[in-house]
């Protein structure tokens, strides 16, 4: 079985400046939970993986990130779509962590806890902190415009040989030969 691995905050929904802290600042970007459910029903296996330094700077706790993920899943469940796991860094940014992204720790989780390698995994983010987190990890990064990808794009530090797509659905759409 293939896997996708997928950001959540402006890949899966919409982002927010001052962070999603609860279950109703979660909304999901239109055709991405659609997309993930084509991903499910053509056997992929879809994992995301979230830097939520939220938790750190305490914006919200742990229970209201278990909310704001049920939320998300009972929404999928609902048109058809499977993410299988979350993976989350909870630290801040000066935490000096392996796992916040740009660095490969959450990728390296995934890849131990599936027994997969990372080799061609492609992993759709918005972010140059995503992008270089999927090349840390030799994964296949794909950026998509929605969330913070248009401003990454504008600045294209890196980005010569990354694939670009409007949004989630897009890349789902030219993933499955529906384009």
């Amino acid at each position: 079985m293939a896997l996708i691995i997928l950001d959540r905050d402006g890949v899966i929904n919409y982002d927010a400046d001052d962070f999603v802290k609860s279950p109703d600042e979660w909304t999901p970007i239109p055709g991405s939970l659609e997309a993930i459910a084509r991903l499910s029903r053509n056997g992929y296996r879809v994992v995301v993986a979230s830097n939520q330094s939220g938790l750190a700077r305490r914006l919200f706790d742990i229970e209201s990130l278990n909310s704001i993920h049920q939320k998300m899943h009972r929404q999928l469940a609902e048109v058809g779509g499977v993410v299988e796991a979350i993976f989350f860094c909870p630290h801040g940014s000066k935490d000096g962590c392996e796992c916040r992204k740009p660095r490969a720790g959450l990728f390296r989780e995934i890849a131990a806890r599936l027994h997969i390698s990372m080799e061609n995994v492609p992993a759709v983010g918005d972010s140059q902190s995503d992008i270089e987190a999927a090349r840390n990890a030799g994964a296949k990064p794909v950026l998509v415009l929605t969330g913070k990808g248009q401003e990454t794009l504008d600045k294209g530090d890196g980005l010569d040989d990354v694939p670009v797509y409007r949004d989630l659905a897009a890349f789902v759409e030219e993933l499955l030969g529906e384009g």
